[in-house]
Protein backbone atom coordinates (compact mmCIF):
# COMPACT_ATOMS: atom_id res chain seq x y z
CA UNK A 1 0.00 0.00 0.00
CA UNK A 2 1.39 3.51 -1.16
CA UNK A 3 1.34 5.93 1.85
CA UNK A 4 2.89 3.42 4.74
CA UNK A 5 6.33 5.01 4.90
CA UNK A 6 7.52 8.28 6.86
CA UNK A 7 10.69 10.01 6.87
CA UNK A 8 13.82 10.50 5.09
CA UNK A 9 17.04 9.10 6.72
CA UNK A 10 15.37 7.87 9.57
CA UNK A 11 12.05 6.18 7.70
CA UNK A 12 9.64 3.87 9.20
CA UNK A 13 7.14 1.27 7.12
CA UNK A 14 4.34 0.24 8.94
CA UNK A 15 2.52 -2.53 8.27
CA UNK A 16 -0.61 -4.99 9.53
CA UNK A 17 -4.10 -4.73 10.60
CA UNK A 18 -6.26 -4.95 13.44
CA UNK A 19 -7.46 -8.20 12.58
CA UNK A 20 -5.17 -9.75 11.41
CA UNK A 21 -2.63 -11.85 12.84
CA UNK A 22 -0.63 -8.97 13.72
CA UNK A 23 1.05 -6.08 12.87
CA UNK A 24 4.88 -4.48 13.12
CA UNK A 25 7.13 -1.41 11.27
CA UNK A 26 10.49 -1.50 9.53
CA UNK A 27 12.77 1.10 10.94
CA UNK A 28 16.08 2.06 8.64
CA UNK A 29 18.25 4.44 9.34
CA UNK A 30 18.61 3.96 12.72
CA UNK A 31 22.51 5.07 13.62
CA UNK A 32 24.39 2.07 15.06
CA UNK A 33 25.69 2.06 18.57
CA UNK A 34 22.61 2.67 20.17
CA UNK A 35 21.84 0.94 23.34
CA UNK A 36 18.58 -1.13 22.51
CA UNK A 37 15.87 -3.97 23.67
CA UNK A 38 12.58 -4.70 23.64
CA UNK A 39 11.72 -3.37 27.39
CA UNK A 40 12.71 0.04 26.09
CA UNK A 41 10.51 -0.12 23.38
CA UNK A 42 7.43 -1.79 25.69
CA UNK A 43 7.63 1.15 27.62
CA UNK A 44 6.14 2.89 25.30
CA UNK A 45 3.53 0.38 23.74
CA UNK A 46 2.33 -0.10 27.15
CA UNK A 47 1.10 3.61 27.56
CA UNK A 48 -1.17 2.87 24.43
CA UNK A 49 -2.38 -0.66 25.11
CA UNK A 50 -6.09 -1.14 25.18
CA UNK A 51 -8.30 -2.34 27.95
CA UNK A 52 -5.91 -0.34 30.63
CA UNK A 53 -8.26 1.76 31.87
CA UNK A 54 -12.53 1.78 32.08
CA UNK A 55 -12.08 4.67 29.38
CA UNK A 56 -10.40 2.42 27.05
CA UNK A 57 -11.50 -0.47 24.46
CA UNK A 58 -12.31 -3.51 26.25
CA UNK A 59 -9.52 -5.45 24.41
CA UNK A 60 -7.02 -7.09 25.79
CA UNK A 61 -3.77 -7.08 23.72
CA UNK A 62 -0.22 -7.32 25.98
CA UNK A 63 0.76 -5.36 22.61
CA UNK A 64 4.63 -7.56 23.48
CA UNK A 65 6.93 -6.50 21.01
CA UNK A 66 9.63 -8.63 19.20
CA UNK A 67 12.58 -7.52 17.93
CA UNK A 68 13.08 -9.86 14.36
CA UNK A 69 16.59 -7.72 13.10
CA UNK A 70 18.92 -4.36 13.22
CA UNK A 71 19.89 -4.95 16.99
CA UNK A 72 23.25 -6.90 17.68
CA UNK A 73 24.77 -7.72 21.08
CA UNK A 74 22.49 -5.37 22.65
CA UNK A 75 23.27 -2.60 20.02
CA UNK A 76 21.83 -1.02 17.15
CA UNK A 77 23.95 -2.63 13.84
CA UNK A 78 22.56 0.33 11.61
CA UNK A 79 20.40 -2.12 9.25
CA UNK A 80 16.83 -2.06 8.89
CA UNK A 81 15.03 -2.79 12.66
CA UNK A 82 12.13 -5.18 12.16
CA UNK A 83 9.53 -5.02 15.44
CA UNK A 84 6.61 -6.91 15.29
CA UNK A 85 3.71 -6.91 17.43
CA UNK A 86 1.20 -10.08 17.35
CA UNK A 87 -2.31 -9.74 17.41
CA UNK A 88 -4.07 -12.10 20.49
CA UNK A 89 -7.83 -10.86 21.32
CA UNK A 90 -9.45 -10.17 17.56
CA UNK A 91 -13.27 -10.86 17.77
CA UNK A 92 -13.53 -10.69 13.84
CA UNK A 93 -17.19 -11.45 14.03
CA UNK A 94 -18.12 -8.43 16.09
CA UNK A 95 -17.83 -7.07 12.53
CA UNK A 96 -19.39 -9.13 10.58
CA UNK A 97 -22.57 -7.32 10.12
CA UNK A 98 -20.76 -4.42 8.86
CA UNK A 99 -19.60 -6.09 5.29
CA UNK A 100 -22.25 -4.42 3.54
CA UNK A 101 -22.69 -0.81 5.40
CA UNK A 102 -20.31 1.83 5.69
CA UNK A 103 -20.26 3.27 8.94
CA UNK A 104 -20.55 7.32 9.81
CA UNK A 105 -17.54 8.76 10.71
CA UNK A 106 -15.53 6.02 9.48
CA UNK A 107 -13.26 5.24 6.22
CA UNK A 108 -14.92 2.27 4.94
CA UNK A 109 -16.47 4.03 1.97
CA UNK A 110 -13.45 5.83 0.60
CA UNK A 111 -11.65 2.19 1.30
CA UNK A 112 -14.04 1.02 -1.01
CA UNK A 113 -13.94 2.98 -3.69
CA UNK A 114 -10.13 3.04 -3.47
CA UNK A 115 -9.49 -0.49 -3.68
CA UNK A 116 -13.11 -2.05 -4.62
CA UNK A 117 -12.67 -3.96 -1.47
CA UNK A 118 -12.11 -3.71 2.10
CA UNK A 119 -11.24 -5.09 5.60
CA UNK A 120 -14.48 -4.87 7.35
CA UNK A 121 -12.62 -5.81 10.75
CA UNK A 122 -12.02 -3.51 12.95
CA UNK A 123 -11.13 -0.73 9.91
CA UNK A 124 -8.30 -3.14 9.02
CA UNK A 125 -5.46 -0.40 7.99
CA UNK A 126 -7.72 2.70 8.96
CA UNK A 127 -7.88 0.90 12.08
CA UNK A 128 -6.49 3.10 15.49
CA UNK A 129 -4.54 -0.17 16.16
CA UNK A 130 -1.95 0.55 13.01
CA UNK A 131 -0.56 3.37 15.79
CA UNK A 132 1.16 0.57 17.68
CA UNK A 133 3.76 -0.06 15.13
CA UNK A 134 4.39 3.91 15.27
CA UNK A 135 5.01 3.75 19.17
CA UNK A 136 7.49 1.02 18.68
CA UNK A 137 9.37 2.83 15.97
CA UNK A 138 8.86 6.42 17.69
CA UNK A 139 10.13 4.62 21.17
CA UNK A 140 13.62 3.84 19.40
CA UNK A 141 13.63 7.72 17.68
CA UNK A 142 12.95 8.82 21.38
CA UNK A 143 15.80 7.12 22.60
CA UNK A 144 18.62 8.58 20.28
CA UNK A 145 17.18 11.94 20.90
CA UNK A 146 17.77 11.40 24.52
CA UNK A 147 20.80 10.73 23.90
CA UNK A 148 21.78 13.99 22.27
CA UNK A 149 19.96 15.74 25.33
CA UNK A 150 16.47 16.41 23.52
CA UNK A 151 13.18 15.40 25.47
CA UNK A 152 9.64 14.95 23.61
CA UNK A 153 6.73 15.14 26.65
CA UNK A 154 2.71 15.05 25.42
CA UNK A 155 -0.01 14.94 27.64
CA UNK A 156 -3.95 15.35 27.21
CA UNK A 157 -4.69 19.20 27.59
CA UNK A 158 -8.80 18.86 26.98
CA UNK A 159 -10.69 16.06 26.98
CA UNK A 160 -14.73 17.51 25.51
CA UNK A 161 -15.20 21.04 27.12
CA UNK A 162 -13.25 20.30 30.06
CA UNK A 163 -9.28 22.36 29.42
CA UNK A 164 -6.57 21.58 31.76
CA UNK A 165 -5.71 25.02 33.53
CA UNK A 166 -1.89 25.75 32.78
CA UNK A 167 -1.46 27.04 36.28
CA UNK A 168 -2.35 24.12 37.64
CA UNK A 169 0.10 21.91 35.93
CA UNK A 170 0.88 19.23 38.04
CA UNK A 171 3.91 16.28 36.79
CA UNK A 172 3.39 14.27 40.06
CA UNK A 173 -0.44 13.86 39.25
CA UNK A 174 0.47 13.50 34.95
CA UNK A 175 2.77 10.38 35.77
CA UNK A 176 -0.01 8.48 37.60
CA UNK A 177 -3.19 9.92 35.69
CA UNK A 178 -5.65 7.24 33.53
CA UNK A 179 -6.63 10.26 31.40
CA UNK A 180 -2.96 11.50 30.87
CA UNK A 181 -3.67 14.90 32.68
CA UNK A 182 -2.03 17.20 34.70
CA UNK A 183 -4.72 19.04 36.10
CA UNK A 184 -6.22 16.80 39.17
CA UNK A 185 -9.66 19.26 38.84
CA UNK A 186 -9.78 18.88 35.50
CA UNK A 187 -9.26 14.88 35.42
CA UNK A 188 -11.98 14.96 37.69
CA UNK A 189 -14.34 17.21 35.40
CA UNK A 190 -13.53 14.95 32.52
CA UNK A 191 -14.08 11.84 34.09
CA UNK A 192 -18.03 13.15 35.20
CA UNK A 193 -17.87 14.34 31.68
CA UNK A 194 -16.87 10.63 30.33
CA UNK A 195 -19.66 9.31 32.83
CA UNK A 196 -22.05 11.00 30.54
CA UNK A 197 -20.86 10.16 27.14
CA UNK A 198 -20.94 6.16 28.31
CA UNK A 199 -24.25 6.42 29.96
CA UNK A 200 -25.66 7.76 26.99
CA UNK A 201 -23.63 5.46 24.78
CA UNK A 202 -21.69 8.54 23.07
CA UNK A 203 -18.00 9.09 22.89
CA UNK A 204 -15.73 12.27 23.37
CA UNK A 205 -13.01 13.94 21.58
CA UNK A 206 -10.34 16.33 23.06
CA UNK A 207 -6.87 18.03 22.11
CA UNK A 208 -3.01 16.36 22.97
CA UNK A 209 -0.20 18.97 23.79
CA UNK A 210 3.88 18.30 22.95
CA UNK A 211 6.33 19.94 23.80
CA UNK A 212 10.17 19.55 22.46
CA UNK A 213 12.58 20.57 24.98
CA UNK A 214 16.30 21.01 24.31
CA UNK A 215 16.26 21.68 20.16
CA UNK A 216 18.82 23.45 18.69
CA UNK A 217 17.77 26.73 16.52
CA UNK A 218 17.99 25.41 12.66
CA UNK A 219 16.23 22.22 12.53
CA UNK A 220 14.29 22.21 9.55
CA UNK A 221 14.12 22.57 5.77
CA UNK A 222 13.55 26.02 4.18
CA UNK A 223 9.92 25.96 2.23
CA UNK A 224 8.47 22.82 1.46
CA UNK A 225 9.75 20.74 4.09
CA UNK A 226 9.83 22.75 7.25
CA UNK A 227 10.13 22.02 10.28
CA UNK A 228 6.14 23.21 11.20
CA UNK A 229 5.15 21.34 8.19
CA UNK A 230 6.84 17.81 8.69
CA UNK A 231 5.24 17.95 11.98
CA UNK A 232 1.84 19.14 10.66
CA UNK A 233 1.81 16.06 8.27
CA UNK A 234 3.41 13.68 10.83
CA UNK A 235 0.56 14.09 13.12
CA UNK A 236 -2.36 14.65 10.56
CA UNK A 237 -1.46 11.26 9.43
CA UNK A 238 -2.95 10.07 12.66
CA UNK A 239 -6.54 8.72 11.61
CA UNK A 240 -8.66 10.78 14.22
CA UNK A 241 -6.68 14.08 14.05
CA UNK A 242 -8.40 17.05 12.35
CA UNK A 243 -6.37 20.39 13.10
CA UNK A 244 -3.01 20.61 14.31
CA UNK A 245 -1.61 24.09 15.82
CA UNK A 246 2.04 25.21 16.57
CA UNK A 247 2.30 27.96 19.47
CA UNK A 248 -0.84 30.45 19.46
CA UNK A 249 -2.33 28.79 16.24
CA UNK A 250 -5.37 30.29 15.33
CA UNK A 251 -4.65 32.71 18.45
CA UNK A 252 -2.37 34.12 16.41
CA UNK A 253 -4.71 34.78 13.33
CA UNK A 254 -6.63 37.37 16.46
CA UNK A 255 -3.38 39.12 17.43
CA UNK A 256 -1.40 41.72 16.30
CA UNK A 257 1.96 42.19 14.92
CA UNK A 258 3.28 43.57 18.53
CA UNK A 259 1.49 41.34 20.47
CA UNK A 260 2.38 38.25 18.24
CA UNK A 261 5.94 38.88 17.69
CA UNK A 262 8.53 37.44 19.97
CA UNK A 263 10.88 39.72 21.49
CA UNK A 264 14.48 39.36 23.21
CA UNK A 265 16.01 40.54 26.38
CA UNK A 266 19.14 40.58 28.12
CA UNK A 267 19.52 37.91 30.96
CA UNK A 268 22.02 36.31 32.95
CA UNK A 269 22.11 33.42 30.59
CA UNK A 270 22.41 36.02 27.40
CA UNK A 271 19.68 37.41 25.02
CA UNK A 272 16.12 35.03 25.84
CA UNK A 273 13.07 35.21 24.20
CA UNK A 274 10.49 37.38 26.61
CA UNK A 275 7.45 34.91 25.07
CA UNK A 276 6.93 31.58 22.71
CA UNK A 277 4.08 32.82 20.40
CA UNK A 278 5.78 31.08 17.27
CA UNK A 279 6.11 28.02 19.20
CA UNK A 280 9.47 27.77 18.96
CA UNK A 281 9.27 27.84 15.10
CA UNK A 282 10.14 30.48 12.65
CA UNK A 283 10.37 30.16 8.43
CA UNK A 284 9.80 26.94 9.00
CA UNK A 285 13.03 26.46 11.49
CA UNK A 286 13.56 25.93 15.34
CA UNK A 287 14.60 29.24 16.70
CA UNK A 288 16.10 27.38 19.66
CA UNK A 289 13.05 27.61 22.29
CA UNK A 290 10.91 24.59 22.90
CA UNK A 291 8.46 23.55 20.24
CA UNK A 292 4.96 23.63 21.30
CA UNK A 293 2.21 21.61 18.88
CA UNK A 294 -1.45 20.76 19.41
CA UNK A 295 -3.69 17.79 18.02
CA UNK A 296 -7.01 18.00 18.02
CA UNK A 297 -9.30 14.53 18.26
CA UNK A 298 -12.31 13.64 17.01
CA UNK A 299 -14.68 11.37 18.89
CA UNK A 300 -14.30 7.55 18.52
CA UNK A 301 -16.56 7.25 15.55
CA UNK A 302 -17.58 3.69 16.67
CA UNK A 303 -20.76 4.37 18.80
CA UNK A 304 -23.63 2.04 20.33
CA UNK A 305 -26.24 4.89 19.63
CA UNK A 306 -28.41 3.79 16.24
CA UNK A 307 -26.86 5.84 13.35
CA UNK A 308 -28.24 6.36 10.00
CA UNK A 309 -25.55 4.26 7.45
CA UNK A 310 -24.92 3.86 4.13
CA UNK A 311 -25.33 0.25 2.50
CA UNK A 312 -23.17 -0.85 -0.55
CA UNK A 313 -26.70 -1.75 -2.11
CA UNK A 314 -27.19 2.54 -1.95
CA UNK A 315 -29.73 2.11 0.37
CA UNK A 316 -29.77 3.88 3.85
CA UNK A 317 -29.87 1.75 6.88
CA UNK A 318 -29.90 1.84 10.44
CA UNK A 319 -27.26 0.69 12.45
CA UNK A 320 -26.05 -0.13 15.88
CA UNK A 321 -22.48 -0.76 15.90
CA UNK A 322 -21.63 -3.46 18.59
CA UNK A 323 -17.60 -4.68 20.11
CA UNK A 324 -15.06 -3.27 21.72
CA UNK A 325 -14.30 0.54 21.23
CA UNK A 326 -12.69 3.78 23.17
CA UNK A 327 -15.15 6.21 24.88
CA UNK A 328 -12.31 8.55 24.04
CA UNK A 329 -8.96 7.90 22.38
CA UNK A 330 -7.45 10.82 23.52
CA UNK A 331 -5.54 9.54 26.94
CA UNK A 332 -4.03 6.35 24.49
CA UNK A 333 -3.13 8.93 21.82
CA UNK A 334 -0.75 11.04 23.93
CA UNK A 335 2.04 8.36 23.52
CA UNK A 336 1.22 8.26 19.76
CA UNK A 337 1.58 12.12 18.89
CA UNK A 338 5.05 11.53 20.81
CA UNK A 339 6.59 8.79 19.17
CA UNK A 340 5.55 10.49 15.19
CA UNK A 341 6.86 14.06 17.06
CA UNK A 342 10.05 12.41 17.96
CA UNK A 343 10.08 10.39 14.92
CA UNK A 344 9.86 13.67 12.35
CA UNK A 345 12.58 15.41 14.90
CA UNK A 346 14.99 12.82 14.25
CA UNK A 347 14.91 12.67 10.92
CA UNK A 348 14.89 16.54 10.62
CA UNK A 349 18.08 16.37 12.59
CA UNK A 350 19.54 13.93 10.39
CA UNK A 351 18.62 15.64 7.24
CA UNK A 352 20.33 18.92 8.74
CA UNK A 353 23.72 17.17 9.76
CA UNK A 354 24.62 18.05 5.74
CA UNK A 355 23.97 21.91 5.87
CA UNK A 356 27.22 23.04 6.42
CA UNK A 357 30.82 22.33 4.82
CA UNK A 358 32.20 22.16 8.71
CA UNK A 359 29.77 19.17 9.18
CA UNK A 360 31.44 17.24 6.63
CA UNK A 361 35.01 18.31 7.64
CA UNK A 362 34.26 16.96 11.06
CA UNK A 363 33.44 13.57 10.00
CA UNK A 364 35.35 13.07 6.92
CA UNK A 365 38.59 15.86 7.19
CA UNK A 366 41.05 13.57 8.49
CA UNK A 367 40.34 11.13 5.43
CA UNK A 368 42.68 11.15 2.58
Amino acid sequence: MAGSTFGTLFRITTWGESHGRGLGVTVDGCPAGLPLQEADIQEYLDRRRPGRSRYATKRSETDEVEIWSGVFEGRTAGTPISLIIRNADQHSKDYSDLKDVFRPGHADLGYEEKYGLRDYRGGGRSSGRETAARVAAGAIAAKVLEEIGITVKAYTASIGPVVCDPSSFDEEHLMRSELCMPDAEAEKKAREYLEECMAEQDSAGGTVHCVVRGLPAGIGEPVFDKLDAQLSQALFSIGAVKAVEIGDGLFAAMSRGSENNDQYLESGNGPEKTSNHAGGILGGLSDGSSVLIRAAFKPTPSIAQTQMALGSDGEIHPLEITGRHDPVIVPRAVVVVECMTAITILDLMMRNMSARLENLRKVYGGYS
